[in-house]
Formats: C-alpha cells, sequence, structure tokens
C-alpha cells in the first residue's frame, strides 16, 4: 500500500512539476528573450552568439522557478485528488496525512538539491560568464555593448548616454558624454547623433559625433571653454576595458560559495563591511530552503476539498510566491541598507511562512480546516446592529 500509494502520488506531481518549471521560465525571461530576438534581427547578432547569452540567463531565473514549479505541482496533484475525493477515501482507509508526505518529501529534497545547485555554482558562473559575453561583443558589433537611456561606464574614464538607437543604422540619437580621462581637465560633450565604428583586431571602437558642443573644464582653475563642432571622435580603448574588467572586484553574485566566504573573511580582517556578500552569502541558503517552506504550505493547502483544481492550484501558487518574494525583496533591501542584519533579512520570508507552513499542516493533519470558518451567525448578529437597513439583504 505504501508504495503504491507514494508511486501514484508522485507520478500525479511530475507533469504539474515540468508545465509549472516552463511557465514560469518563459513568463520571467519574456522581457530578456524580447531583447536577445531583437539583437538578431536588428543588431545581426549570431544565433550562437545570442543561444549562448541565452545559456548565461537561463541559470538565474531557473533558481527562481524550480521552487515555484515545485509549489504548483504539489498543489496541483493534491488538489485533484481531493477534487475526486480520493483524499476522503484514502483517509476512510486510515490513510493520514503523514502517509502522503513521502512522495512530496522526495519532491522537495530533489528541488532544493537542484536549487541549491544553481544558486552555489551556476548562477555565479551565469552572471559571470554573460559580462565577460557582452564585452567580447562589443568588440565586434560596438552599438550591442551600448544600451540606451542608461549610463554606460565600461569604458574607463568614460560615461556615455545616449535617448536611443535606431536599430536599422546603429545611430546614437541625442548622446551626452563625460569624459574624464585627462586628470587636468574635464569635457562634458553633448551631440545631436553619433555612430559606432568597431576596429575588432585592434580592439578599439570609435564613436564618430555629429552636430555638438564641448564643454571644457579646467582642474586646476576656474576656467571653463566651450567648443561648438560639426563632425568630433571619440576613442573607446576596449583592450583597456576588458583589462580592467579581469583586474576590477568581481560583483558578489559572480562567487561561488567559497569565494564568497574568502572575501567575507578578508573583508573582516581589514575591518570592512562585508554586507553585500553576506547578503549574497544567505540568499545561496535561504532560495533553496524556500522548497521546504512551499512543501510544508502546498501539502495541506491542496488536500482542502473544492473544485476547478487548476485554477485553485495556480491561483494558490501565485499567491504564495507573491507574498514570499515580497518578504524576500524586503527583507533583502533592508539588509543591503544595513537596518537588518543579513541572516534575518534574507531568512525573513523563511520564518514567516514557514511558520504558516506548520500551523497549516497540523490542521490539516487532524482534519481541521486550514483556515479558520468565520463564525457566520456572530457576524450578521454585528453587521445587523451596525447596519440595521442593510442586515435584510444579507444572504441566509
Amino acid at each position: 500500500m505504501g508504495r503504491i500509494l507514494y508511486r501514484y502520488t508522485l507520478r500525479e506531481m511530475m507533469a504539474p512539476a515540468a508545465l509549472g518549471l516552463v511557465l514560469f521560465t518563459f513568463v520571467l525571461l519574456l522581457a530578456r528573450l524580447l531583447r536577445l530576438i531583437e539583437l538578431v534581427v536588428n543588431r545581426g547578432l549570431p544565433a550562437s552568439q545570442v543561444a549562448a547569452l541565452f545559456a548565461y540567463l537561463l541559470p538565474a531565473f531557473l533558481e527562481v522557478t524550480v521552487p515555484m514549479a515545485m509549489l504548483l505541482a504539489i498543489l496541483v496533484a493534491f488538489g485533484r485528488l481531493s477534487a475526486d475525493s480520493e483524499i476522503t477515501a484514502l483517509r476512510s482507509a486510515g490513510v493520514s496525512l503523514y502517509q502522503l508526505t513521502p512522495a512530496v518529501a522526495t519532491m522537495v529534497a530533489a528541488s532544493t538539491l537542484v536549487t541549491a545547485l544553481l544558486a552555489i555554482y551556476a548562477r555565479p558562473w551565469g552572471h559571470r560568464e554573460l559580462r565577460l559575453a557582452l564585452f567580447d561583443i562589443a568588440r565586434t558589433r560596438a552599438s550591442a555593448g551600448i544600451r540606451p537611456q542608461v549610463f554606460n561606464d565600461e569604458f574607463s574614464g568614460l560615461t556615455i548616454y545616449t535617448e536611443r538607437i535606431e536599430p536599422a543604422t546603429d545611430r546614437l540619437v541625442h548622446v551626452l558624454i563625460a569624459d574624464h580621462r585627462d586628470p587636468e581637465q574635464q569635457n562634458t560633450i553633448f551631440s545631436s547623433e553619433g555612430s559606432l565604428v568597431s576596429d575588432p583586431a585592434r580592439r578599439r571602437v570609435t564613436l564618430h559625433l555629429l552636430d555638438g558642443i564641448i564643454y571644457t573644464r579646467q582642474a586646476t582653475g576656474r576656467a571653463e571653454y566651450r567648443t561648438e563642432f560639426e563632425s568630433y571622435e571619440v576613442n573607446l580603448d576596449l583592450e583597456a576595458a576588458l583589462a580592467g574588467l579581469s583586474e576590477q572586484e568581481s560583483d558578489p553574485k559572480e562567487l561561488t560559495l567559497g569565494a564568497l566566504v574568502e572575501r567575507i573573511d578578508a573583508k573582516r580582517a581589514t575591518g570592512e563591511r562585508a554586507t553585500a556578500e553576506l547578503a549574497e552569502y544567505h540568499r545561496k541558503f535561504a532560495i533553496p530552503f524556500a522548497c521546504v517552506v512551499f512543501g510544508l504550505l502546498a501539502l495541506p493547502l491542496g488536500v482542502q476539498p473544492g473544485r476547478a483544481v487548476k485554477s485553485r492550484g495556480f491561483t494558490v501558487a501565485i499567491a504564495v510566491i507573491f507574498a514570499y518574494y515580497i518578504l524576500l525583496s524586503v527583507g533583502q533591501a533592508l539588509a543591503e541598507e544595513e537596518r537588518v542584519p543579513p541572516a534575518l533579512g534574507l531568512w525573513l520570508p523563511n520564518l514567516a511562512l514557514g511558520l504558516v507552513g506548520l500551523v497549516s499542516f497540523r490542521r490539516a493533519a487532524r482534519e481541521q480546516p486550514v483556515l479558520p470558518e468565520l463564525p457566520s451567525r456572530r457576524v450578521r448578529a454585528l453587521l445587523t446592529r451596525l447596519f440595521p437597513r442593510a442586515a435584510g439583504q444579507l444572504p441566509t
């Protein structure tokens, strides 16, 4: 009986898990997919290069969508069993909620392991390789490395801003450049338009500007100059930018667990704060543990009587996911602002929803409603006293 029930419930969760993983990943990746398609169609990047970018992006999204898919799978699978009265039949045969947990525990353990591997190894690898790939794209297709309406500071001593980039011609419209490569003076350049010409062999990009003004300010004095131009060229040294990339300190998101621990210890040894590193360290454990929390919540919610299994399961899954990631965002923001310790900020959603899950599981195991029923008679009497005219319209 136990093995049959285990295989049966595990098989019920497989299809919703696969469907949820594809659905959630596609929804979260949709904006990035449109951007990648635009690079192929309008910017002329080869499909192989775009596929590599997609591969680098995928681990960061899978780290989030694997727990989501597991939550949906449990809700839908046990919701169907409940809607078809199979849960009622099992309970009549003496099967308790605890005897239904082995298959759920297997799903939770597998999801936790996969999410942990993604968080500790795959996501740092993806972030690191994505950054390197974007610089590599800039070597061969300069305009692809500059984003519109963003202050791009990848080139040493330069900050470049453009209002938009015309995809067909790679023309930059309304360009602003802050040039502080020369320590003796600082140039601020405004131009109506510009174009990028790349030289992959020399790892250099030339930004050709038209119809603009240069404001020059001397560092040692108060002298300021204004120069108008019809044509002006700015050299962007990709070789220096790429060298700086290898020398600069990596973002905490690009570090594996061991590298994070080493950096935290190094900063503590010098008296520096390691807030960002500690937040990322706890995130690598908090997100995988969310699978355990989701499992605690999903099983008691899934066995509740009800119809419209798929729509109810999807709605409850979205509500739980929304609550979890709102708490995670708030906790991470508070941790990064040093208002709370990183451990508390990153583990806040697990603590809050984990407590709710434990209470819900205990009530479901006792065959009690997960959400206590409202005392309808008392509510009706209270409304009658407060709103006597509307009381007659209340349903009996």
